[in-house]
């Protein structure tokens, strides 16, 4: 008989959407393990290590026990690198139980479900974006870190459609990146750069997940 699709999993969870366009939703957060790119500044390293493995009956269980105890209708697929890992059974499962979907990528994977809502977060040294999240994404994510600069906000802006938010989203809510994410707006605003705007990350000024 054929195995039940088995995803390598970090840790469910309910909370609300800490950033970008849809901060402040309630949202079931499915943090998948493994990461392609392991930045120094992630926030989420404990996410690189493998994870549980679970089923897709498992891991939509979960969802749907969230969702008896909270009012919620998106599920947020992210990492880690979420792409690394075969999404199509686990949204057809969250989609056929009532749930909207996000996937959060670092632009680098090929996209192997279309969600409800994109976020991609390309990042240094070269911010590459594969074409189909050039195309799809919603919104972009830059964080903001002591080398991001003009050149390169420039650069992600110009590769993407001009309806396409490009938040500037300080280090891991660090006050030197604070400072400079504003100075770094304002340098975007005089050059002429349409749909950038400043962000935060409102669970770290919650302290919650």
């Amino acid at each position: 008989m054929p195995q039940p699709p088995i995803l390598k999993v970090s840790e469910i969870f309910f909370s609300a959407a800490g950033e970008g366009g849809r901060q402040g939703e309630p949202t079931i957060f499915i943090r998948l393990a493994g990461c392609n790119l392991r930045c120094s500044f992630c926030d989420t390293k404990y996410a690189w290590k493998v994870g549980r493995e679970m089923t897709i009956e498992e891991i939509s269980a979960r969802a749907d026990k969230i969702k008896k105890k909270f009012r919620v209708d998106w599920v947020c697929l992210t990492g880690g690198e979420p792409l690394l890992q075969e999404l199509k059974p686990l949204a057809l499962k969250l989609r056929r139980a009532g749930f909207k979907i996000q996937v959060e990528t670092n632009g680098t994977r090929p996209l192997n479900i279309k969600p409800d809502w994109l976020t991609v977060s390309p990042k240094p040294p070269d911010y590459r974006l594969t074409a189909d999240c050039r195309r799809l994404a919603d919104e972009v994510k830059l964080v903001v870190t002591r080398r991001l600069g003009l050149r390169e906000i420039r650069r992600v802006r110009q590769a993407l459609s001009g309806s396409v938010t490009l938040f500037l989203q300080p280090q891991s809510a660090a006050s030197w990146s604070y400072k400079k994410a504003w100075q770094l707006y304002l340098q975007a605003a005089r050059a002429g750069l349409c749909g950038v705007r400043l962000s935060c990350q409102l669970h770290k000024i919650y302290r919650i997940k």
